[in-house]
């Protein structure tokens, strides 16, 4: 009997919990849907600028002088002078005196050939007194003739008279046979001068060329330096026997050097763009230069050095990298040892490593956007409804900084600046001017300083 009551006490909070259950479900309240809100994106932007670009290209490159000078022996013989100053490094004036060899064989060359002229020069004179000479015999022995065949016409006509006997008409033509010789003889003496005379002529002109070489032999045994140069490479010393071909020293020229760097072909076609057609092989390389409006500049960055130098597209190097698809540009920089200011601005010396900046002629009216605006071929386009259009656009001249769009956009179309991800066509974009960056597009797009 005692255990009924407690099953009623385990069924009473059941029961209770059955009825708290049924008043909630009948108090419960409908539930109110709520309106889903789209968030915008934030995105900074430009508005496409409308620009004159100035196409450039950079390349690294090792400084060379643009002439270099080698001494070459043309005659053989012992050095006899040398300049004290002949050091590598030395820098010496043009029209000095760098070295002398032993002239003595090539003076004594110029004294016989001046012996041998006045020699032939003699014989000349010699040869036309005795064509004067031979003339006057000649004319005295014509005479002679002249009288001897009248005699002979005189006694033929007194042989049949019984005047003169025969043997003296004998005698008398022998007489004119030996004054006919004697004739001939003094015209086959003149019929030879001609042929003489020619042949000291001849004789006395080799004469003359051997002067001129015992000269031009006797002026290359002093060698003096052509222009004002740094001496490179010396390899001869006083008293030593040089040859004929021997390289005796090295010079280079100050006045101008010169810097090849490797630019990619694509660079160098947006550089060279002309819209004309241009005659290579009929233009030299300066005025080639000219139409293409092509400016250039030489700069040093070498630890707290840094220095500028002007410079000038000279031309374009023969060959073509096939690996790195490149072409060879060479500059060349006047005077690069003016304006030095030690410690600060060094010289543009042989060998120093350096950059060269190109710049072609300017490009009109280009609509300019960032390199980072660039997607697969298509830009972010921020459309009238801040809504984002993903565009395809066609690209004209790349730029390390900007690129060319010839289609696709129209000028002052707001693009995304800034990393957008993801970019889903249509998403709603809350755009934030961006001036800093298109100042910054601007300044790399028309700067003309290289």
């Amino acid at each position: 009997m005692a255990s009924k009551p407690r099953k009623w006490v385990i069924l009473i909070p059941i029961l209770a919990g059955i009825a708290a259950v049924v008043v909630m479900k009948q108090n419960k309240l409908t539930p109110v849907q709520a309106t889903i809100q789209e968030t915008p994106k934030l995105v900074r932007s430009i508005a496409v600028p409308q620009l004159d670009v100035i196409p450039k290209a950079s390349g690294f490159g090792t400084v060379r002088p643009s002439r270099s000078w080698e001494a070459v022996a043309q005659v053989k013989g012992k050095i006899v002078e040398k300049n004290a100053r002949l050091r590598k490094g030395a820098i010496l004036e043009a029209g000095t005196q760098l070295l002398k060899i032993d002239p003595t064989d090539y003076q004594l060359a110029i004294a016989q050939t001046e012996a041998d002229i006045q020699a032939a020069e003699a014989q000349l004179l010699e040869l036309q007194a005795k064509e004067r000479n031979t003339r006057a015999s000649l004319r005295i022995e014509q005479e002679a003739l002249t009288l001897g065949e009248k005699e002979l016409e005189r006694k033929r006509s007194l042989i049949g008279k019984g005047g003169i006997s025969r043997s003296d008409l004998d005698t008398q033509e022998r007489t004119l046979l030996a004054q006919q010789q004697s004739v001939q003889t003094q015209k086959n003496s003149l019929n030879l001068i001609p042929s003489e005379r020619s042949l000291l002529e001849a004789q006395l002109a080799r004469y003359q060329v051997q002067l001129q070489t015992a000269h031009r032999n006797l002026a290359h045994s002093e060698i003096n330096l052509p222009f004002t140069g740094r001496i490179s490479e010396v390899n001869v010393e006083q008293d030593q026997y040089v040859r004929e071909g021997e390289i005796l020293t090295i010079a280079d020229d100050l006045q101008s050097a010169e810097v090849e760097v490797q630019i990619p072909i694509e660079r160098m076609s947006d550089l060279f763009y002309s819209g004309q057609t241009i005659d290579v092989l009929g233009s030299n390389q300066q005025d080639l230069a000219n139409r293409l409006d092509i400016s250039a500049g030489v700069h040093l960055e070498e630890g707290a050095l840094s220095a500028s130098w002007q410079a000038r597209f000279a031309r374009m190097s023969d060959t073509l990298d096939t690996k790195t698809r490149t072409v060879g540009v060479i500059v060349e920089v006047d005077n690069p040892y003016d304006q030095v200011q030690p410690g600060i601005r060094p010289p543009l010396v042989k060998g120093l490593f350096v950059e060269v900046l190109l710049a072609g002629k300017p490009r009109l009216d280009s609509l300019v956007i960032p390199r980072s605006a660039l997607h697969d071929d298509k830009v972010y386009l921020i459309n009238q409804d801040n809504r984002l259009e993903i565009r395809p656009v066609k690209i004209s001249l790349t730029q390390p900084e900007y690129l060319v769009v010839s289609e696709g956009l129209s000028a002052g179309d707001r693009i995304v600046s800034s990393d957008l991800i993801p970019a889903i066509e249509g998403m709603l974009l809350q755009p934030i001017d961006d001036p800093e960056s298109l100042e910054q597009l601007k300044q790399s797009a028309i700067s003309g300083e290289i």
